[in-house]
């Protein structure tokens, strides 16, 4: 997979995007406003997936799940590897358990795994600091269970031990490369990047790449430092006060290139 040879323009027409993520379950995405809008190919492909962390292997973490009153859901992820586990393990999850999910949509989800109107459940707005303050109205009486991957987001337990709340994190599911190698010859003007997982799986699996002509786009610092830790140009980014979102971001700079 490469990206063609030296840049001829700054901005360069783009005809074709990939979007480093699995396609959206539901067919809606704004990358497909950009797609019908541009008159574009998008392509998505998740470069990293998710597998579970063996009953055997958590164990040795010494973490018992069910010593925990409320726990902290941030994904989908964090809900079906919770319950996996707690099946795996042959555990019974107490009705008084306390769920306190990042935003409605993660409440939800909580119904395919348990009686979502019978059980103590809240939910904040998708952001972190509203998800601490309903946190904190409980921290006294709780003890917290946070469920998470092995390249867990600081940022939340940074949040949460600023704000005293005793908790525990357990590692239940793992980051891991995606096999890319049908991408080999396949070309992308323009490469959407989420996380630095995904610019790991890009190296692992096409350790070659050469960016070129290839316009890179990426969410956040830290995604933006390991693109250029690998010496890769980095030609939109996200989040910004002009851009707060991807697609925004990838529009202003099309608005650019593709007049």
């Amino acid at each position: 997979m490469s990206g063609g040879g030296t840049t001829a323009k700054p901005l360069k027409a783009v005809k074709s995007i990939l979007v480093s993520q699995p396609a959206p379950e539901n067919g809606k995405s704004a990358f497909y406003t950009i797609r019908d809008e541009f008159k574009i190919k998008v392509d998505f492909r998740s470069f990293i997936h998710v597998e579970g962390v063996e009953a055997r292997e958590f164990r040795k973490s010494r973490i018992y799940l069910d010593q925990f009153s409320s726990v902290i859901l941030t994904s989908r992820n964090a809900i079906e590897h919770y319950f996996r586990m707690h099946d795996e393990l042959r555990l019974r999850v107490s009705q008084e358990t306390k769920y306190f999910c990042k935003s409605e949509a993660i409440a939800l989800y909580l119904q395919k795994y348990t009686q979502y109107r019978k059980r103590k459940i809240f939910f904040g707005d998708g952001q972190y600091p509203k998800l601490i303050q309903l946190i904190n109205k409980h921290k006294e009486k709780e003890n917290f269970l946070l469920p998470c991957s092995d390249v867990a987001d600081d940022k939340l337990g940074n949040l949460l031990a600023e704000n005293n709340v005793e908790f525990t994190e357990a590692v239940l599911y793992k980051t891991v490369v995606s096999d890319l190698s049908d991408l080999s010859d396949i070309k992308y003007d323009m490469i959407v990047f989420f996380s630095p997982s995904g610019v790991e799986s890009l190296y692992k699996n096409f350790p070659d790449f050469t960016q070129g002509e290839t316009r890179i786009a990426a969410w956040g610092n830290k995604t933006a430092e390991a693109l250029k830790a690998n010496n890769l140009r980095l030609d939109v980014t996200a989040p910004t006060a002009e851009s707060p979102s991807m697609t925004g971001a990838i529009i202003d700079y099309m608005k650019k290139s593709n007049l």
